[in-house]
C-alpha cells in the first residue's frame, strides 16, 4: 500500500534550490526571491488522486493528477514551461517525469518518520528539501 502523502507541510531545509533553478533558467532576480522563501504545501491524496497546493509569498502553484495518467503540466509561475508529467509510485515514493523543453526533469515525494521529503531534478541538478506537517 502506497504511502499516505496527505497534509500541510512547512519547509524546513532546502540543499541545492539554486543549482535547480538554474537547469531551468530562472532569472536571477527571481532566483534570489525564490532562495528566501518558506513554502508550505498541501497536498490531498484520495486513492491515486491528488491535488498538491504550493504555497508562498511569492507565488503559488496547484497541480492535479491521478497516478498513472500522462497529462499536461503548466509550470506557470515556476520557470513558465508545460510539460507532458506521469507519476508513478515507486515503492513509498511518488515519482514524477516531466518531458518536454527540459531533460531529465522531475521530481519524487516520500515520507520518512514525520517528514516530507521532496528531490526535484532537472538537467543533472538536484534539490533536496525537507517539510515538517504543520
Amino acid at each position: 500500500m502506497p504511502a499516505d502523502l496527505s497534509g500541510t507541510w512547512n519547509l524546513l531545509s532546502s540543499d541545492n534550490f539554486e543549482g535547480y533553478m538554474l537547469a531551468l533558467g530562472i532569472d536571477f532576480a527571481t532566483r534570489k526571491i525564490a532562495k528566501l522563501l518558506k513554502p508550505q504545501k498541501v497536498i490531498e491524496q484520495n486513492g491515486d488522486s491528488f491535488t498538491i497546493h504550493t504555497y508562498s509569498s511569492l507565488r503559488n502553484y496547484l497541480v492535479i493528477f491521478k497516478v498513472g495518467e500522462e497529462f499536461e503540466e503548466d509550470n506557470k509561475g515556476l520557470d513558465n514551461r508545460k510539460c507532458m508529467s506521469l507519476v508513478t509510485w515507486e515503492n513509498d515514493r511518488l515519482t514524477c517525469v516531466q518531458k518536454g523543453e527540459k531533460k531529465n526533469r522531475g521530481w519524487s515525494h516520500w515520507i520518512e518518520g514525520d517528514q516530507l521529503h521532496l528531490e526535484m531534478f532537472c538537467e543533472g541538478q538536484v534539490c533536496k528539501q525537507t517539510f515538517q506537517r504543520a
